[in-house]
């Protein structure tokens, strides 16, 4: 599958391409990472300067109206240079579920500022005994008056130590398992009696363990099973492009190192067993790249089955990414981990893609589950 992109998507892709290889080569990325909040304000800025904020929401909601296919496009650039900045989390998560789920008097309050980058959201889902299962949810919501009162724990709640809001699911009745009676709110992340403990992930990103002790929230939207599960649908899309961006990198240096490391007075890339390697590599990526794509484009037709084949796409490009960069650090030999080259990070944050939202083992047996059901 290749797609072929208007004009409007080609100039999208030349800005992003530009705007990274002027302002986030690896050593900027790497003085991001290093400094104390560990992302950049200033590149945000950039972002939303340029419309990439903007580009994924509708026309309706003050965006540009590029849907999946903008979200896509962006990402994939994002993978190819490792950004840090919360892109998924505030736009593709919680902006998508604001704009879908959001009354009127929401989507005014709060997507203007998201699109302008003044406001940073985080979605904090998932709980310590949920495994990968949004209907999963022991946090609990009472009403009080207009609002709900929230009580309960979230873990690893990505991207939640530099938000302004987070987007957190709760019960309002059944049990922990059951799919009816999820709801979702939006909470301030200064509340009071919210605690956050903030951690760094493998990949260079900050998370945070949240514990709700009667928090203030407002409700988002009404069954909140169906939409987190339609919002990770978008993730996966997400994911799966920068995946794709992150394989092709890795991949271009493997090549490049190949052709000027020399063992026993001989280049890499002329022994033909790793040349064979090497095009097994490059067979993983196409076929990552053309899954990915299929999927981008069943999301912006809203095709039925969705789900099934989103859950195909995270196993296959994931196993796909994890051979890549299993490959990459190997014929790196032991430079492959070090801190000053890429080759490692990029393993860190495929490694960190592939337990997002579900792991390959997960979306395998999810992907038969859903095939049986059909």
């Amino acid at each position: 599958m290749d797609i072929q992109f208007t004009e409007e998507q080609e100039l999208l892709r030349s800005s992003v391409q530009r705007l990274l290889r002027d302002q986030y080569d690896f050593d900027a990325r790497r003085g991001i990472v290093a400094s104390d909040e560990g992302w950049s304000r200033t590149r945000w800025s950039s972002f939303a300067e340029l419309g990439l904020l903007a580009a994924p929401f509708s026309e309706e909601a003050g965006g540009l109206g590029g849907g999946p296919l903008s979200t896509m496009i962006v990402m994939h650039e994002f993978g190819r240079h490792l950004v840090v900045e919360p892109f998924v989390e505030t736009i593709v998560l919680a902006g998508r579920l604001l704009e879908s789920e959001g009354s009127p008097a929401q989507k005014s309050e709060f997507i203007p500022d998201i699109i302008a980058g003044k406001s940073i959201w985080a979605l904090a889902w998932t709980e310590k005994a949920s495994r990968f299962d949004p209907a999963n949810v022991a946090t609990t919501a009472r009403r009080e008056g207009d609002d709900y009162i929230l009580v309960g724990e979230k873990a690893v709640a990505i991207a939640a130590p530099w938000a302004d809001y987070l987007i957190v699911s709760a019960r309002t009745s059944g049990d922990q398992r059951d799919r009816d009676g999820v709801s979702m709110f939006i909470v301030d992340r200064q509340a009071a009696n919210l605690h956050l403990r903030t951690f760094k992930t493998i990949d260079g990103r900050r998370a945070g363990e949240i514990s709700l002790d009667g928090v203030r929230g407002r409700l988002l939207g009404g069954e909140g099973a169906a939409a987190l599960e339609a919002c990770r649908d978008r993730a996966i899309a997400a994911l799966c492009a920068e995946t794709v961006g992150a394989i092709g990198e890795l991949n271009a240096a493997t090549l490049e190192y190949s052709k000027t490391r020399k063992q026993f007075g001989v280049t890499l890339g002329s022994f033909q067993v790793l040349q064979h390697r090497m095009v097994d590599m490059f067979i993983a990526h196409q076929e990552a790249l053309s899954l990915m794509q299929h999927l981008t484009l069943s999301l912006a037709a809203n095709e039925p089955g969705l789900s099934r084949l989103a859950s195909g796409a995270k196993s296959k490009v994931g196993y796909a990414a994890r051979f890549v960069a299993d490959q990459a650090v190997q014929l790196h030999g032991g430079m492959g981990m070090t801190d000053e080259l890429n080759v490692g990070h990029y393993f860190k944050r495929i490694s960190s893609i592939n337990i997002q939202f579900g792991d390959p083992a997960y979306h395998v047996l999810r992907y038969a589950q859903l095939d049986a059901a059909a």
